[in-house]
């Protein structure tokens, strides 16, 4: 019903911007009939009083993206902005998992309440859907743990405060609140109202949907390009940090182990890239535009945003290839940033290291610990099966996709960044190209790895099991 109520709101907007009466009404239409199944649910379930039990929310999560991106397609199909179904329901995956891959070009042209409809998809995805509902929605009662866990992304799922609809609640006003904060700046700096709040939407949400073809690089106004990057960065920092840190706990980023090493990590690229690209290229430009083009670049794909200014498939291949694996590694978890997340890799080569220590001192004891706490073993198998998790799927997908992508590069950087979260990739989907040359097969290969990659797998894949089904 909040999706239904979504694609109504943007017909109004629509018509205000002067939209053609198919596009208003491809929306009211897709409204209409989405908000009508919801309603159909709801009272059907009306007297039904149940606990979920944690079963339960892992199929709620899993169905409730999968039924929200089918619906979402809705308008663009029955405007005519995008005539086949694989590509609307590629359009709309990747907008609610804040993908940012897209199969639409000359956005310029475009109905502006489908491209609003189109940030929206950024908006509901960016914090989760469901944990929307759980703010919103206390009918679901002491069942909203197990939707929130199921839900929000990373290893530790901490609670702000004791009860879950108030951390649902907490969270979804920090994030409202960034992109409020945003849109105010990016209207100073010189953007309509309507393009600044869409860009702080997919800004904050990690998404990178934007309202131009040529993505930000259409605003090279060097304000503009800042105040993105900056929200960017602390959009992919975990938001429990933020939240403590308004509270009055100066010190809670510095003290989070994660934070310095994904901050860290940042700078390092940051300064390397800017050398790399400045050495190859030269100095024709000025170092100061090659400088903010390539701090924005890497900021927007090692937080899986995806927004573009310039060619990054251009530069050194060595430098591209980090930034794939700047892509996969992603931001922190607690962050709308998709990604394996920072602190698995952290806690990963952790175990790793252990190992070999354990090879020279095979009976000392060594424990694992993040932020001077120790990390229980089940956690740690967990961590270390995510991380092995994207691997394979993206060697198997990866191997799939060479069917329907003229090469190896363009194959693999795809399943990457869908996998990511990010969007643009490399070759044939890079950053000035879009995936509408990909095969419907291809298209719904990459949505089942955008779906698997913003749920981290195991929501999904805990499905398939025929005991999970079992009474």
């Amino acid at each position: 019903m909040i999706i239904g109520a979504g694609m109504g709101l943007c017909a109004p907007l629509g018509w205000a911007m002067g939209d053609p009466p198919s596009s208003l009404y491809a929306l009211l239409v897709a409204g209409g009939l989405t908000m009508a199944v919801g309603l159909g649910m709801r009272i059907a379930v009306r007297r039904v009083v149940a606990e979920l039990t944690r079963r339960d929310g892992f199929v709620v999560v899993a169905l409730g993206w999968l039924s929200v991106s089918a619906f979402g397609a809705l308008p663009y199909l029955l405007s005519g902005v995008i005539r086949t179904p694989a590509a609307a329901l590629f359009e709309s995956v990747s907008g609610f998992t804040t993908t940012g891959a897209s199969v639409l070009s000359d956005l310029e042209h475009l109905p502006r309440g489908i491209l609003f409809w189109r940030s929206l998809t950024h908006f509901f995805g960016g914090m989760g859907v469901l944990v929307l509902c759980v703010a919103v929605l206390p009918l679901l009662g002491t069942g909203g743990m197990q939707i929130f866990r199921a839900e929000v992304t990373g290893p530790l799922k901490n609670r702000l405060t004791p009860r879950i609809a108030s951390t649902a609640k907490l969270l979804w006003s920090l994030y409202v609140g960034l992109i409020s904060v945003e849109a105010v700046l990016l209207r100073l700096g010189g953007l309509s109202w309507f393009d600044a709040w869409c860009h702080s939407v997919a800004t904050v949400a990690t998404g990178g949907f934007s309202t131009r073809t040529d993505s930000l690089a259409a605003f090279p106004s060097p304000f503009v390009q800042i105040v993105v990057t900056f929200f960017m960065l602390i959009s992919g920092v975990n938001f429990s940090l933020h939240y403590l840190w308004l509270r009055g706990a100066w010190g809670a980023h510095v003290r989070s182990s994660e934070f310095r090493v994904f901050l860290s990590t940042w700078a390092l690229v940051c300064l390397a890239a800017v050398l790399w690209v400045s050495f190859a290229h030269g100095l024709a430009e000025g170092m100061g535009r090659t400088a903010r083009e390539v701090v924005f670049q890497v900021t927007s794909l090692m937080t899986t945003t995806g927004f573009v200014i310039t060619d990054y498939d251009r530069w050194p291949n060595g430098l591209r290839l980090t930034l794939m694996l700047l892509v996969a590694v992603g931001g922190c978890a607690g962050s709308t940033s998709g990604g394996m997340k920072m602190v698995r890799i952290v806690v990963a080569l952790k175990v790793v290291f252990r190992e070999i220590r354990r090879a020279v001192l095979p009976s000392s004891v060594m424990q694992i610990k993040v932020d001077g706490e120790p990390v229980a073993d089940d956690l740690l198998a967990g961590i270390v099966a995510v991380v092995l998790m994207y691997i394979t799927i993206a060697m198997v997908a990866g191997a799939a996709m060479t069917a329907f992508t003229p090469n190896i590069e363009t194959a693999i950087s795809s399943v990457i960044t869908t996998l990511s979260g990010c969007g643009p990739g490399l070759g044939a989907v890079g950053p000035m190209l879009t995936y509408a040359g990909i095969p419907a097969a291809g298209q719904l290969i990459l949505c089942a790895c955008m779906l698997l990659g913003r749920l981290e797998f195991f929501t999904l894949l805990v499905l398939f099991l025929p005991r999970f089904w079992r009474r």
